[in-house]
């Protein structure tokens, strides 16, 4: 069974950090895309960066270029979401979803998807 599993997530203050965490079981990452989501209260799902597996590039979404970082370990089977800089409007449910496709884009289809952990940014 395939199983992805986001950690990492608490509370921190505006100007913060946090890495998350998205660790596979079931499958491994190296071959997959893999992707940033978040979901704030009450608003749609949204992509945060998306990195590609052939050569190790990451989109990022505007609001979270040059404060977000992706990096993997492939001996680890985990993909991980420095968060720096860290602003009020960054709290959400964050997710982790992958995808075995040429392109990588939040907007695709992803196969397999974790089930979240949240941040939250509060003084």
């Amino acid at each position: 069974q395939v199983q992805l599993v986001e950690s990492g997530g608490g509370l921190v203050q505006p100007g913060g950090s946090l890495r998350l965490s998205c660790t596979a079981s079931g499958l491994t990452l190296d071959p997959y895309n893999v992707a940033w989501f978040r979901q704030a209260p009450g608003k749609e799902r949204e992509g945060v960066s998306c990195t590609r597996h052939s050569d190790g590039t990451t989109a990022y979404e505007e609001s979270v270029k040059g404060r977000f970082t992706v990096s993997r370990d492939n001996a680890k089977n985990s993909v991980y979401l420095q968060k720096d800089r860290l602003k009020p409007e960054d709290t959400a449910v964050y997710y982790c979803a992958a995808h075995n496709n040429i392109l990588c884009h939040w907007n695709m289809d992803f196969d397999y998807w974790g089930r979240g952990t949240q941040v939250t940014v509060s003084s």
